[in-house]
Parts: structure tokens; sequence; C-alpha cells
């Protein structure tokens, strides 16, 4: 016998009946998207390793500990499978020059790639929802970016303030950043045998992430740290000002997080977490902030940009969390073949049925009617079509009801179908 191979570890398959799970969700995206006016956008998951080197830092996580990089063996290219969505779509709008229309807001999801250590919610591929907006430099979009979220939570049934809250922060302009950046350091060098390996790893290189550490130990040195939103400008401080003015008039409710950052080097003014309680240290479900600088940044003509990335994996996880599923999917019919039956008559009209959007299942492979009543039954269908020699004689096919005992079994013409299909569909 042959060996059995399994999938990488951190990298799961999605099989029936959770794919409708994905399926529902990612239909209740494309509505919600399209009402806001964004497009859909595909990139490649394989970009040069050089892209994500500068786009995110070389000294962030990803960088440095997670990224799935090779050398392609046949052209000698540093190549990475995508640890994140943002750069590569960035990368995309200034090769195509995609801008020279004007903005553009679109979306796109997918797979991405981070070796890190599988748990609950975190894998080494995972999906994404990112969605982007370029060219818009005002807070207005930041607003608009956070309320469609909102309006995501509430199409699937979340319950914001309780089952999911809102964090903000702003991360100001680069000048504003390198006067904290100073005093934090100095703040840091002061309270140097506090901090772990990691920080003080981090300590000149990217102290801002220290601010982000989960270790608790270090929670007082980061409770009294120089609080960046305190180093905003005037400028700096009226965008954020202008998110938090819609924000309130639209009687969404949040928490200031001068803690929050982000963990891409990219991000400046406005950033936001939305979390929950219900998953424990998986706490953030969906992140994102403005990052202006990043077009230049990968070689295109400035032009500001704001977005966020919503793990698919970890919402489906709290939508479970929350009690809630999707509605059932099941077939509007179930066709029931008795033996002898040619399919030469009962697959056109199937066919017919399908061509009239209904949904129906053949019972492939024969076997007795009681088996495929089973089948039927659990389907989940709500209308049995029986192909009998008796109903085919007459030019008829028998429709019973599954899901209405009292319901009379009756018979339409096949020759009809047209004339009969809605009524196989739901009310």
């Amino acid at each position: 016998m042959a060996e059995k191979l399994q999938a990488i570890k951190g990298m799961n398959d999605i099989l029936p009946p959770d794919s409708a799970r994905w399926e529902w969700f990612e239909d209740v995206v494309r509505r919600l998207l399209q009402r806001y006016g964004y497009k859909a956008f595909r990139t490649p998951i394989v970009e040069p390793t050089a892209l994500f080197v500068r786009g995110l830092g070389e000294v962030t996580d990803i960088v440095e500990k997670e990224m799935y990089s090779f050398t392609d063996s046949m052209n000698g290219d540093q190549l990475t499978l995508r640890p994140e969505a943002t750069a590569g779509m960035v990368r995309a709008i200034v090769e195509h020059n995609a801008l020279y229309n004007g903005p553009l807001r679109v979306w796109q999801m997918g797979p991405m790639f981070r070796h890190e250590r599988p748990q609950k919610g975190r894998y080494r591929q995972f999906h994404q929802l990112d969605v982007e907006a370029f060219g818009h430099a005002g807070p207005d979009v930041d607003a608009e970016i956070i309320l469609m979220l909102r309006a995501l939570w509430r199409e699937l049934g979340l319950k914001e303030g309780e089952q999911i809250t809102l964090e903000i922060n702003s991360l100001g302009q680069p000048a504003e950043r390198l006067a904290h950046r100073a005093a934090l350091i100095s703040h840091l060098e002061a309270h140097a045998a506090l901090l772990d390996d990691d920080a003080r790893r981090r300590l000149h290189s990217n102290p801002l992430r220290i601010l982000d550490t989960k270790n608790p130990a270090m929670a007082p040195v980061v409770d009294s740290a120089p609080r960046l939103i305190d180093f905003l400008g005037e400028a700096s401080r009226a965008h954020f000002d202008g998110v938090r003015a819609v924000l309130d008039a639209a009687g969404l409710a949040y928490r200031i997080n001068p803690r929050l950052v982000r963990g891409m080097d990219y991000y400046n003014l406005t950033v936001f977490e939305w979390v929950t309680p219900l998953l424990g240290s998986q706490a953030t479900v969906c992140g994102g902030g403005r990052y202006d600088t990043l077009i230049e940044q990968l070689g295109g003509k400035p032009a500001p940009g704001v977005g966020f990335g919503l793990g698919i994996e970890r919402l489906l996880l709290l939508l479970e969390a929350a009690g809630l599923n999707p509605p059932p999917s099941a077939p509007d019919a179930y066709a029931v073949v008795a033996e002898g039956v040619p399919l030469t008559t009962v697959m056109p009209l199937l066919e017919q049925l399908r061509a009239a959007g209904v949904a129906v299942v053949l019972h492939a492979g024969g076997g007795s009617l009681k088996s495929q009543f089973k089948r039927a039954d659990a389907s989940g269908a709500r209308h049995a079509l029986i192909f009998g020699p008796d109903e085919l004689a007459r030019g008829e096919v028998a429709i019973k009801s599954l899901r209405d005992a009292a319901a009379p079994q009756r018979t339409a013409a096949l020759s009809a179908a047209l004339s009969w299909a809605r009524d196989l569909l739901p009310a």
C-alpha cells in the first residue's frame, strides 16, 4: 500500500459542510462591498521577496521570522509566498498606474502564508479579506471603512460592544513618530532590566512594536511609556478628530487605545482594530489603518491609502463562539429514479428545471426507492421528484413534499416543466 500523504502542518482542508459557512460569508462580503462601491482585485500569491522587505520593514516579525521565502531554481529569483495582501496590491497599483484616472476602492480574498506555531485561529496558510481605498487623503474614508465593518458585523449577526468592539489610535506622521521614538527609547533604556529578550532586540530598531508586547511582566513599563498620541501635531490631531467626529455622529462606540500599533511599518495616522472577548488570546479579528507613504516607498507617485485585513478563519471561529450559523443550504428538489427508468428522459427535464433556477440533485448510482428517499430526506431538499415507470408512461413526474407530511403527493406533466418549476422554489 502506498504511503498516505497528509496536508502540511498548519495548512488545512476545507470540506463540506464547513465550506458552506465560507461561501455564506463570502457572499455576504461581496454584496456589502458592492454597496460601498468597492471592486474586486486579484494579485498573485507569490511576489518578489524585496516587496515585503521594503514594504513591511526588515525588523518586523513577519519579515524576520514568518515569511515563506525561497530561491526560484529556474532563474535564481528571490520569491516569497505573500504573508499579507496590502503590499502586493500596492505593487499592482504602481505597476499598472491604476490611479491614473483617479482614486480606487478595491478588495480581494485569498490565502496568505506565515510560518508560525499553528494554533486555533492562527494557521500557516490562512485566508484574509483585504479592503483598500487608494487616493483618498481625508478622514472621511478612514471612517467609512470602519463603519463598513460595523455594517458587516450586523449582516453577520454580531453584536457590537458585546461580541466585538472597536479600538482606535493615531500614529501621526513620520516626524512626530521620530520625536516619540526618542522619548520612548529613553524611557525603555531607563527600565532596561525589566525588558525581555525580544524587547531588547527591538529597542533601537523598532521600539514602537515593544508597546504591543503580550508579556504581562512588561505591562508596568509599557503602561508608563510616553504616548504617541501626545506627540501629534495640529494636522494629525485634526485628522484623528475628523475620524472620531464621523464615528460619533454614526453612533459607533469605540475606545481610544494609545498603545495600539500595527505589525507593519507602513502605517501612519489612523490605525484601528476590532477585538472580541470570545476567542481568548486571539482577540483581534480585524485590523487596519492609513498608509500614506507606502505607494511612494514601492516606487509609485505619492498617493495616500487606507484599508484593513480581516482573518476569515478567526472570524468564522467568532461566529461559532457567538452561536451564529449560516442559513441552511439545501437543494429545492431531489430526483428519485426507479430502476429501469431511462436517464435519457430524466436528465433533459432536470436540465430544464436547473435552467429555470431550481436546484435539483440527481440520485446517481441507482438503489432501492427506500434508500433513495432516505438520501433525499438527508439532503434537506423540500421536494422529491419521483421518476417511476407508471408516471413516465403517462408523461408525468410525481412530486412529493419532504418537509410537509400532510401535503398530498401530486403529478405534473413532463412537457410543461417550466410552468410548474416555480412551485419548487421557496416562497
